[in-house]
């Protein structure tokens, strides 16, 4: 039997309540996750790829890290800075434009990886994969009013 988990929260990240509970998902993943020493995340729970990105402050150097939901591509990994479609890009987003190389922690394992935002039809290909991935990206791109940036994180060799 296939996990119904996936399909549902696909269902839900459409629902323009769910953006309005940011504040206390994110809150509930911070915890859950620091709790079970990165093996467990809200994301995971529903059956999605997640991983927590750690990029370096561009303003102060130190690491700074988030739960974000992810799509598998290839060997590589794509982000997409819908910040629960508020106006602003997320501060991940600064700081991966600042210096691209960042670290992903999927399931306890660290990976490095090096990020290239995705422009143009490279972009607009990907928006296309991505609706088809999670469709509630329609409604935080159309909520914040803005093209949501994509990162393509690729693994650093080395």
């Amino acid at each position: 039997m296939r996990n119904p988990l996936p399909a549902l929260a696909r269902r839900l990240g459409t629902r323009p309540w769910l953006m309005k509970a940011a504040a206390a998902i994110i809150w509930a993943d911070t915890r859950l996750y620091r709790l079970s020493k990165g093996r467990i995340s809200l994301v995971a729970i529903a059956g999605l790829p997640s991983l927590r990105l750690t990029t370096l402050g561009r303003k102060t150097g130190q690491p700074r890290s988030t739960n974000l939901l992810y799509y598998p591509h290839a060997a590589d990994y794509v982000i997409t800075g819908s910040n629960w479609g508020r106006e602003r890009d997320p501060g991940w987003t600064f700081n991966l434009r600042r210096n691209p190389d960042a670290t992903v922690e999927i399931k306890g394992k660290v990976v490095a990886v090096t990020a290239r935002e995705l422009t143009g039809a490279e972009h607009d290909d990907m928006w296309r994969e991505l609706l088809r991935f999670w469709p509630g990206y329609a409604m935080e791109r159309s909520a914040a009013d803005r093209d949501l940036p994509i990162f393509l994180l690729s693994r650093r060799n080395g």
